[in-house]
């Protein structure tokens, strides 16, 4: 039989139950070195994850550059076409609303090089110098050039006289002639004008230019400087052979011809033809006669 001596347990926890109660304390321990180090390991990441946040917060960031507005694009006004209207005789024109001038220049105008042509000037005139013969035969006429169109009055008669003279102009090869003069013995006066002025002189014979035509009124053939510099639309060659167009179709009214028609497709245009309203099939055409003599008509317009 133990003693009670036997069964005592020492002091301090001796004993068979001490090795077990302190594998639960290891345990115990390395539980709180491993919460321990989570928490400073969820700490350390936290930390890290607010200074990286707060480095890269957007306030913190430069603002990038602002990108200079584009300019709009430019522009062009679209250019306005020449309206086809027909040429003034020495007719008044058929009852209708007149057209409206056009405001843009001709087609001719956009082409290089073509010389600009002032809406208006003044409404005098200077008499051509050059090229006058004086005492003589033949139909006496004068060439007048409005101040300030730009066109020199003495090289414009030096044209209008080869026109004139030309076989295949009025003249036809001699049977008929003119020369220049600078007084009132002229029965034809050809002058230069301005749209304007055109306008205006030819309005008294109750015609109706538009700022764009030419006209016949008496003894008076008005030629719009428009016209003169820039020729025509419908008019297939250059403002130089145009002019001869003017002169041959304003001086046939003063001699006593009247409008004529295309004789047909293909064939020239009579210069009696109004033919900046159109060619109706014909070729453009500037005189009334061929080389030899021959008249290049057409059916009559009544």
């Amino acid at each position: 039989m133990r003693s009670a001596a036997a069964t005592r347990r020492p002091p301090g926890g001796a004993g068979p139950g001490r090795p077990r109660r302190s594998r639960q304390q290891a345990r115990a321990r390395r539980r709180r070195r491993q919460r321990r180090s989570l928490v400073l390991l969820a700490a350390f990441v936290g930390t890290v994850t607010s200074v990286f946040l707060y480095l890269n917060h957007p306030w913190r960031q430069p603002a990038p550059p602002t990108a200079a507005p584009a300019p709009p694009p430019a522009v062009t006004p679209a250019p306005s076409l020449l309206a086809r209207t027909p040429e003034a005789s020495d007719s008044p024109p058929a009852a209708a609303s007149p057209s409206p001038r056009s405001p843009g220049p001709s087609p001719s105008a956009k082409k290089s090089g073509a010389p600009k042509v002032p809406e208006s000037g003044p409404g005098t005139f200077t008499v051509a110098q050059e090229g006058v013969t004086g005492a003589g035969g033949g139909h006496p006429y004068r060439v007048e050039v409005e101040n300030g169109s730009g066109v020199d009055p003495d090289r414009a008669a030096e044209d209008i006289a080869a026109i004139l003279a030309d076989p295949r102009g009025w003249s036809r090869g001699g049977t008929r002639s003119f020369r220049q003069v600078t007084d009132s013995s002229a029965g034809l006066v050809i002058r230069i004008g301005t749209p304007d002025t055109t306008d205006r002189l030819c309005g008294a014979f109750d015609l109706n230019t538009r700022g764009e035509l030419n006209c016949r009124g008496d003894k008076d053939v008005m030629v719009n400087l428009r016209r003169w510099q820039l020729g025509s639309p419908t008019f297939d060659g250059s403002p130089a052979e145009y002019r001869a167009l003017i002169i041959n179709h304003e001086v046939g009214h003063w001699l006593g011809h009247g409008h004529e028609t295309c004789p047909g497709p293909g064939r020239p245009a009579p210069a009696m033809m109004q033919q900046i309203k159109g060619l109706k099939g014909c070729v453009s055409n500037a005189w009334p006669h061929t080389p030899d003599g021959k008249y290049l008509g057409g059916p009559s317009v009544r």
